[in-house]
């Protein structure tokens, strides 16, 4: 049964998924958490876009199914390697909608991007459609390369992370998130907050940079009481919070930002291609979506990394959900899977 304690890892076969799988397992036997993973895939466009390392006859549902099992094998061999036990789950039609509705149930959904086609291009497509600017919990994208196509390692252990700050409820609740999520893991808290570049006198741009400085300092003083032992860097830079959080990207190990789920700063982050975080950073974003403040909002009590406080769904009131069991795929096929995706895996 899922639960409150429960990280959901989406995968299509790609390399890009099976890295996803590999940080939400590593997070999952870290956080204490359980792991279940879900492969979706749709008819007849199946046979279009295909799982990455697979090819099915259209509309050929049984065959599609059993590849859909096998990948599920190979991912579930990822999170068995690192001592973590998967429950799996298969979704066919439209993942989008569907992974909105099953992230009423989870702490957290984890999905890899940058792979060709597939699962991440239908839950990161547009902004009107996106599963971070529409899901009821906390999403983590896990990039396979940077944008020059270079791998990206993943650390083992936490010990940077960074958070984009403003003044909105969703900033302070990323803010939070963030705070909880370094404290968690031990790791050191670096707090970025974007100045629009300034035209005019030196002077000018100066005080502008430091009220927004005694700003960030008044968000980050309740963090300090809450986490005394908690390393705590601050930054206030001119420019594009996108540019900020890309470059930040390259040297923190996970990126934390709130999402408004239309326009203002998802616009700037989910809105296209060219300027989109999630398209661009080297390493994993940490999302906080709106529903997810919002629903935290509706209760006094609620813990800033608690799940959203939404009524959850039984898997047999979601269509196109099901789970299955599978076998585990030979953990020498799983060692060669991580050694693609990241050469320097263990280090």
């Amino acid at each position: 049964m899922i639960n409150d304690k429960a990280i959901l890892v989406g995968v299509d076969g790609s390399h890009a998924s099976y890295k996803a799988t590999w940080w939400a397992a590593n997070y999952a036997k870290h956080a204490g958490l359980t792991l279940q993973i879900v492969c979706a895939y749709s008819l007849p466009s199946y046979a279009a876009v295909s799982f990455d390392s697979t090819y099915t006859a259209m509309g050929d549902d049984n065959a599609a199914h059993s590849d859909a099992q096998e990948i599920l094998s190979k991912a579930k061999a990822i999170a068995d390697g690192q001592g973590v036990e998967a429950t799996t789950l298969i979704v066919t039609g439209d993942p989008a909608s569907v992974f909105v509705e099953l992230s009423r149930n989870y702490n957290l959904i984890v999905i890899g991007n940058r792979g060709k086609g597939g699962l991440a291009e239908r839950l990161l497509g547009t902004t009107s459609s996106s599963l971070p600017a529409y899901a009821y919990c906390p999403i983590v994208v896990v990039p396979y390369t940077d944008d020059d196509g270079n791998l990206r390692h993943l650390n083992n252990t936490i010990t940077k992370v960074a958070v984009g700050s403003d003044e909105s409820k969703w900033g302070l609740k990323a803010l939070d998130i963030a705070a909880d999520f370094a404290a968690g893991w031990g790791a050191e808290l670096n707090v970025i907050s974007a100045v629009p570049r300034i035209q005019g006198v030196d002077e000018g741009e100066e005080s502008v940079m430091d009220s927004y400085m005694e700003d960030l300092d008044v968000r980050i003083k309740p963090l300090l009481e809450a986490h005394p032992d908690l390393k705590v860097n601050k930054s206030v830079v001119p420019g594009s919070a996108v540019n900020a959080l890309t470059k930040a990207s390259y040297d923190h190990d996970v990126v934390v930002v709130g999402s408004r789920g239309r326009g203002g700063f998802t616009g700037l982050l989910l809105g296209s291609t060219s300027q989109g975080l999630l398209q661009h950073a080297a390493g994993p974003v940490y999302v906080v979506p709106r529903k997810y403040v919002e629903a935290a909002e509706s209760r006094l009590d609620t813990v800033p990394s608690s799940p959203a406080d939404v009524p959850t769904k039984p898997l047999q009131d979601i269509s196109g959900v099901e789970e299955i069991s599978v076998k585990t795929a030979d953990q020498d096929q799983a060692q060669d899977i991580e050694a693609t995706i990241d050469p320097l895996h263990g280090e």
